[in-house]
């Protein structure tokens, strides 16, 4: 984790040892909802193995919104950074451990060492705009495009996550997504 922060925003390290120190070991067996719509998400996760989605139901249809897996942070953001009640969910496709901080304890901690606001408020810039060049892909990009840029991107996720949810991610139908898998080189 330590690494990964450095590799955000390098600060004092004092500060970020101790920031980690806070932090506790979690796990949650595969096919875990870790958050529901109409659930405040009370931590933030850092992701030590495993794999997690987020996704909308829109009837019993899911709409696959991201993948989290090491090393990334896992969540809710939205609901997070607000504390207000989640719109989606967020499921364990795997196993998965993680490392999470409480918000009252992240806050605490932000207030105190003005270096840990600096590196969230980065961590959020980089967030932002993967959200925006994702958009911008499901906008411009057909589904050739689409499917060879997540294969270039996340090869290794083709062999982890079952193909309907990555259809679903890529906004795909499951017949097209089979079709481009079986003729496209990954």
């Amino acid at each position: 984790m330590k690494d990964f922060l450095n590799t955000v925003h390098t600060i004092d390290q004092e500060i970020l040892d101790l920031y980690i120190s806070h932090w506790t070991e979690y796990t949650a067996p595969k096919k875990t909802i870790m958050t529901a719509p109409g659930e405040t998400e009370r931590y933030m996760y850092f992701v030590l193995d495993g794999i997690q989605k987020s996704y909308y139901l829109n009837g019993d249809k899911q709409h696959v919104i991201a993948f989290t897996y090491p090393p990334s942070f896992s969540g809710i953001p939205e609901s997070f950074l607000t504390q207000t009640p989640s719109k989606y969910f967020l499921e364990t496709i795997t196993e998965s451990s993680f490392l999470r901080l409480p918000f009252t304890k992240h806050q605490q901690l932000m207030q105190e060492h003005r270096e840990l606001e600096t590196l969230f408020r980065k961590a959020t810039e980089l967030f932002l705009i993967g959200i925006v060049e994702r958009h911008y892909e499901l906008m411009a990009f057909d589904i050739n495009q689409r499917f060879t840029s997540f294969a270039q991107r996340s090869p290794h996720l083709f062999n982890l996550v079952a193909h309907k949810d990555l259809a679903s991610y890529l906004r795909i139908d499951s017949t097209n997504f089979s079709k481009l898998f079986n003729a496209i080189k990954i």
